[in-house]
């Protein structure tokens, strides 16, 4: 990280429906992490085990609610940038320092994105398919476009869209000339460019194009939040109806599928659609109607949000989990406890570590910031 901002946060001050959901999508991940929902979903049968595919990305055509978690990632980043920006213009920064600022951060973003995957076992790695990547791109997009007008930005999100899809369509490259099928599409083709790789699993690097549109929502959604206007939920709940129509639409017509791992234009417009209702029932529900109970323990995760994800990332697939699934699963042997069991119970032992690890921090009043 760049630096550890020590300071005393002012909870009431703060937007707490975001700080929610950011712990919220944090605490999630960090589960993943652990190999938490492996472990429930082999474990489990019949609706359970239904319910339990959400927690994984969907194969290729359709849309399961782990395919909102980026999404909602890189939405709460441009709301926080809105905040941010309007922080530093209080404190009488220029637009060159602010551009400077941003500038940093994605650089910084951009060397942690490459860097979590960067060590493997057999050498170096370069690639661009991390979350933090594709932000250290769609950041530096919302900032530049940042002083635009509400109705500009918008329009210029439909053309990062439509890009899209004319980048998909319309490009011949032979065997990449297939818009919409996996490992032979023209986000395959670039990637080959970039990092003469194609990702087995179908991610694609210029998904960083159309999820821009994603974190410009988040600041259009934190420039909403700043402004006088009295009901901002309405606009929320509108906008989030209009995307969702668009986004399944495109999809039951058959004229652009929802593919979350190329980020379609379907799938962009369907998850904001989700992202911009998660957000209206958050700040109803926890800034409205003052539901402050048993945010903290999301919230202490929420605000070390980038410490947290570089943690268990690196430290815990590289080192951590496996010390202590070692620990936690040899004590198990001893009392004969089943491996489901003791495979579900040193997940929840790391989640348990890193979550204590979260509220050290916070009780410190040590938050990591680029």
């Amino acid at each position: 990280m760049e630096e550890a901002v020590v300071f005393r946060p002012h909870l009431s001050q703060r937007l707490l429906s975001l700080d929610f959901m950011r712990g919220f999508i944090m605490v999630l991940l960090a589960l993943e992490s652990t190999r938490l929902y492996e472990h429930l979903s082999d474990s489990s049968h019949g609706i359970f085990h239904s319910f339990m595919q959400q927690f994984f990305h969907h194969p290729w055509n359709g849309l399961h609610f782990w395919d909102l978690i980026q999404p909602g990632f890189m939405f709460m980043a441009g709301v926080s940038m809105a905040y941010s920006l309007r922080k530093q213009k209080q404190n009488g920064y220029t637009w060159n320092r602010s551009f400077k600022k941003v500038l940093k951060r994605c650089g910084w973003l951009f060397f942690w994105g490459v860097l979590d995957y960067a060590v493997r076992k057999n050498g170096l790695s370069f690639e661009l398919w991390d979350v933090l990547t594709q932000l250290s791109f769609t950041t530096l997009i919302a900032f530049l476009i940042y002083e635009w007008s509400a109705t500009a930005q918008i329009i210029f999100c439909v053309f990062l869209l439509l890009l899209t899809e004319a980048l998909y369509r319309f490009i011949n490259i032979p065997n990449f000339n297939q818009p919409f099928t996996d490992q032979h599409n023209f986000g395959n083709y670039i990637d080959t460019i970039l990092m003469n790789k194609i990702n087995k699993d179908g991610w694609v690097a210029i998904n960083c194009i159309p999820t821009a549109v994603h974190t410009i929502a988040g600041v259009l959604t934190g420039k909403l939040f700043l402004s006088n206007r009295k009901n901002k939920i309405r606009p929320l709940l509108l906008w989030g109806f209009i995307c969702l129509v668009i986004g399944y639409s495109l999809n039951i017509t058959h004229i652009t599928p929802i593919i979350k791992r190329i980020a379609t234009s379907s799938f962009t417009l369907a998850s904001l659609g989700w992202c911009l209702l998660g957000l209206s029932f958050c700040s109803w529900w926890i800034d409205m109607r003052n539901h402050k109970k048993y945010l903290t323990f999301f919230i202490i995760v929420g605000m070390n949000s980038l410490f947290i994800y570089l943690f268990f990332e690196i430290v815990g697939h590289r080192w951590f989990n496996d010390y202590i699934i070692a620990i936690s699963g040899g004590l198990m042997q001893i009392i004969n406890m089943p491996n489901v069991v003791s495979a579900i119970i040193s997940s929840l032992c790391i989640f348990a570590l890193e979550w204590s690890l979260c509220y050290f921090l916070y009780k410190k009043k040590i938050f990591f910031r680029l």
